[in-house]
């Protein structure tokens, strides 16, 4: 039987790293009490990186009854049903919890002893745990070394999944594993607030202490990008035949941060040329490549984004919230994607390459460019499979360094741009 968000019957959903459902049965049951339930509208969430299973629930809880409290008061008749999405990602053990959900942090925190435990919670594998122990003793020690980094930087790649399919607007992630050690880890130095990480007039011992902060801060960034992979296998192996189980329902998907790629990616295990079930995508915050819907990529003819032309699965308008005030995917995104590219391009052309929908929206694909709206005030020009950039830098705008705003997501106008994506939002 489902539980209750604020008088919503509420479902959750369970999958591993390959997608596979935690619970078996759990997309039978979805889809009867769902029916029993007389659904109508279903919300669809996914959390995104850097959670565990409190804070995921806590942001289902906070989000849900929010757009609960808009729906009753926006006199919506829709019987209105909601699903959590639960998916391995992470949080390190070193990380103080934001204010709101599901942040992320690329700044130094103190060595925590449990962080072997905290990354072995979610890589799995033997050959991962066994890594993670060998890197975990390295953080400890600091050898002064450049080859000890060398040896990191190669155990490191046991955290990245074989075979995993790296979509085109991705690639400068590999830079992390296939870059120069010293070179990288003195930028992630840097990037964290460690000046001089690459040597200079300093010690040798100070050199060494930076750069094995910054080998530290490019692990967390190298799972939080493997995160990201995941988050693409769970929603298109996982959701997507989920979704396809609940016909005569309409399904509304949303994502935060990379639970943005998950509800994305499930598009991609949609059937072509049939009637979609998924009636609008909502990406809030989303933390993947803002050119993965584009049918051409800058710089790279012949190459485009991973879902391009995947929106004709979404019958009805594809959201996307972006603000300046949320620096995870603002600047840390894009500077952790590019540190191995070609510094010769200039700066902001080289972080709008690598940017993330969350700064700055859907790109070369047409969206429409709107501001987030008061409830109660009217979207126009929403249509079937179009794209809009939700201009939220009033309402999303809370949070501090170094994750800014990224989890400042519960409020009221959110909620109503989800329902009026939705075809819900209408003026009463």
């Amino acid at each position: 039987m489902p539980t209750e968000i604020a008088g919503l019957p509420h479902w959750e959903l369970g999958f591993d790293e390959d997608g596979d459902r935690t619970d078996p049965a759990a997309a039978g049951r979805l889809a009867a009490e769902v029916a029993a339930a007389g659904v109508t509208d279903l919300f669809v969430f996914s959390h995104g990186w850097n959670n565990d299973l409190p804070r995921a629930r806590r942001l289902y809880e906070r989000f849900f009854t929010q757009l609960a409290q808009v729906a009753k008061a926006q006199g919506v008749g829709a019987k209105i049903g909601t699903v959590g999405v639960i998916w391995p990602s992470m949080r390190w053990t070193d990380e103080a919890e934001p204010a709101g959900e599901g942040g992320v942090s690329l700044g130094d925190r103190p060595s925590d002893p449990e962080l072997a435990a905290g990354l072995k919670a979610v890589f799995t594998k033997p050959a991962q745990r066994a890594a993670i122990d060998e890197l975990t003793a390295l953080l400890i020690e600091r050898p002064r070394d450049e080859e000890a980094l060398a040896r990191f930087q190669r155990r490191s790649a046991a955290l990245v999944r074989r075979g995993n399919r790296v979509a085109p607007e991705d690639r400068g992630e590999l830079a992390i594993l296939t870059g120069d050690p010293v070179t990288i880890y003195g930028q992630f130095a840097a990037l964290a607030g460690e000046e001089g990480g690459e040597g200079g007039a300093m010690g040798i011992g100070d050199r060494f202490t930076k750069l094995w902060k910054g080998a530290k801060e490019a692990l967390r960034a190298l799972t939080y990008f493997e995160m990201k992979r995941r988050a693409g296998t769970v929603g298109q192996r996982g959701l997507a035949p989920v979704l396809l189980t609940l016909p005569g329902v309409r399904i509304h998907l949303i994502g935060h941060s990379f639970g943005a790629r998950l509800v994305s990616f499930a598009l991609l295990g949609l059937p072509a040329g049939a009637a979609s079930p998924v009636k609008s995508l909502a990406l809030v915050q989303g933390a993947f490549s803002h050119f993965a819907f584009a049918p051409s990529l800058p710089g790279k003819p012949g190459k485009k984004g991973a879902l391009a032309g995947f929106q004709d699965r979404v019958d009805g308008p594809l959201l996307a919230t972006f603000t300046e005030h949320d620096q995870a995917v603002g600047r840390a995104y894009p500077l952790a994607s590019i540190l191995s590219q070609d510094n010769a391009s200039a700066a902001e052309d080289r972080l709008f390459e690598w940017g993330a929908v969350g700064h700055d929206g859907f790109q070369r694909v047409g969206a429409g460019a709107l501001t987030l709206q008061p409830v109660g005030k009217a979207y126009d020009g929403l249509r079937p499979a179009g794209f809009a950039n939700l201009d939220s830098n009033a309402v999303i705008r809370n949070g501090a360094p170094p994750f800014g705003a990224h989890s400042d997501i519960v409020h009221p106008e959110v909620a109503w741009a989800v329902l009026s994506g939705a075809g819900l939002g209408r003026r009463v």
